[in-house]
């Protein structure tokens, strides 16, 4: 018979808090870079030149159609030998914030691409500047059509973070784990940090989908 100790697994708990605080923070950092990085490469792979589309197109595909874990490992196993150390969640960063902006470039994209001409010729009308009518005519309302898509590959990237555990990064998966091997109550211990990602991903899904139409589909 199956006798479930939860107490000693959440005995640990400073242990599940600092994975939980750098799960979210490794998100955050991720989600804002992120989406950055995909509006600047919509905006190339639309307005770009050659050169750059190609570039561009390039990167997209690369990260588009290798795994996240490969990804991580380039950058934090591969660089070295180029030269370049980094920490281990500035690595972990980084490779959410190419992760993520690869795939919020093309979910961006398609909300530019979806923009009437007869809304850019009245904001050409008002002798706008390019950039005024990318950013306050064409940008916002694109991200309000494309926020519920984007929101989702957000929340998919820091459910992604669990692999960084893989280089040593302690973070949520990372704690579970050294929990786990320590009290030999790997069935609690997973439990508990499946019911944590659940709870995070749900708040993180909450709270972008609450700020969204109140401060970024706002013109400025």
């Amino acid at each position: 018979m199956l006798e479930f100790n939860f107490a000693v697994v959440l005995a640990q708990w400073p242990m599940l808090l600092h994975g939980v605080a750098l799960t979210a923070a490794l998100t955050v950092a991720s989600a804002l870079l992120g989406s950055l990085l995909g509006t600047a490469c919509a905006w190339a792979r639309l307005h770009g030149g050659a050169v750059l589309k190609q570039v561009v197109g390039s990167y997209v595909e690369l990260v588009r159609n290798t795994p996240f874990i490969i990804q991580l490992f380039f950058i934090f196993f591969g660089l070295p030998s180029l030269g370049v150390r980094l920490s281990v969640e500035v690595a972990c960063v980084l490779a959410m914030v190419l992760n993520l902006g690869a795939y919020a470039c093309e979910i961006i994209r398609a909300g530019l691409l979806a923009t009437s001409r007869g809304q850019l010729e009245a904001a050409m009308s008002l002798a706008l500047t390019p950039w005024q009518i990318f950013s306050r005519v064409v940008l916002p309302p694109a991200l309000a059509r494309i926020w519920p898509a984007l929101v989702s590959q957000i929340v998919i990237v820091m459910l992604g973070s669990a692999v960084c555990g893989q280089i040593s990064a302690e973070e949520l998966s990372q704690a579970a784990n050294l929990i786990s091997s320590r009290t030999f109550r790997s069935f609690e211990s997973y439990i508990i940090a499946t019911l944590a990602y659940l709870a995070l991903a749900i708040a993180l899904r909450q709270l972008l989908n609450w700020a969204g139409p109140r401060f970024i589909f706002v013109s400025r």
